[in-house]
């Protein structure tokens, strides 16, 4: 299941996913961060909402969930407002530049799972909805490790910037730029980027039951990824959820700030 990212470096293809090859023994301990040990089931780590968030917040993303719809429904209420707090936070420093569209992917729930969302913030819809692979380091149907180290193969948790684009090897690429220093700060330098993969197809998905593993990348369908890269021009906001992601820009007050000024805009 296993397929090399992408890379611009030429990093080697990477081998047959072994129990060895699985082993994070080689990654710093400090440098991974772990979820709750459980099977690797369907059975998901709760999100806690977050403490001391303004109502004004809180009751506009509960609007902006139900104004969703059936597409979001397997979206959950605790991701969704970790991922427009930070938005917004985002938009109120000036590090996010295009506004009104947010990427959110919830890398909790199983690979099987359509479990990434680009979402319409203005006009409350969903524009695209897909599946999205983790790192081969990070486990494997469902992501239960993730890290920031270089060559750990693990997809790091956090907010990102969208940069440009480029011809790669998987065709259109979008890289990426982590925002949550020491959670996903190295994702350039790891050729962390939005590609295509034969391994996220519906065929794949059809054959093995769930999407393949990347390097490190959100590895996207190759029937959406063009659409999906498309409508997240350089300078908008990806968000990572899972297990344990923490990060400075989940600042309810920023957010309350930035809405009361601009809305989502």
């Amino acid at each position: 299941m296993t397929v090399a990212c992408q890379s611009t470096v030429g990093e080697p293809a990477a081998g047959p996913l072994t129990a060895a090859t699985q082993s994070v023994a080689l990654i710093p301990a400090d440098s991974i961060k772990t979820a709750p040990t459980l099977p690797d089931s369907l059975q998901l780590t709760p999100v806690l909402p977050l403490s001391n968030l303004p109502d004004s917040v809180r009751q506009v993303v509960r609007k902006l969930q139900a104004e969703l719809g059936p597409e979001a429904a397997d979206l959950r209420p605790a991701v969704l407002e970790q991922a427009c707090v930070g938005y917004l936070a985002l938009r109120h420093a000036g590090r996010i530049q295009h506004g009104g569209v947010l990427a959110v992917a919830d890398m909790d729930l199983p690979s099987s799972e359509k479990r990434l969302w680009v979402l319409d913030l203005a006009a409350g819809r969903v524009l695209h909805r897909s599946h999205v692979a983790h790192g081969r380091g990070s486990g494997q149907l469902r992501a239960r490790r993730f890290s920031n180290v270089t060559k750990s193969e693990c997809t790091s948790l956090g907010f990102y910037r969208t940069q440009d684009t480029y011809g790669g090897k998987h065709g259109l690429s979008r890289r990426l730029r982590g925002l949550d220093a020491g959670q996903n700060s190295n994702a350039a330098s790891r050729y962390v980027v939005l590609h295509a993969a034969d391994y996220v197809s519906a065929s794949y998905l059809q054959q093995h039951g769930q999407v393949g593993y990347s390097r490190g990348c959100p590895a996207l369908p190759p029937d959406q990824y063009k659409a999906i890269i498309k409508s997240l021009p350089e300078g908008s906001c990806l968000f990572l959820s899972g297990p344990g992601v923490a990060s400075k820009w989940l600042d309810g007050e920023a957010a309350a700030q930035q809405l009361a000024a601009r809305g989502w805009r």
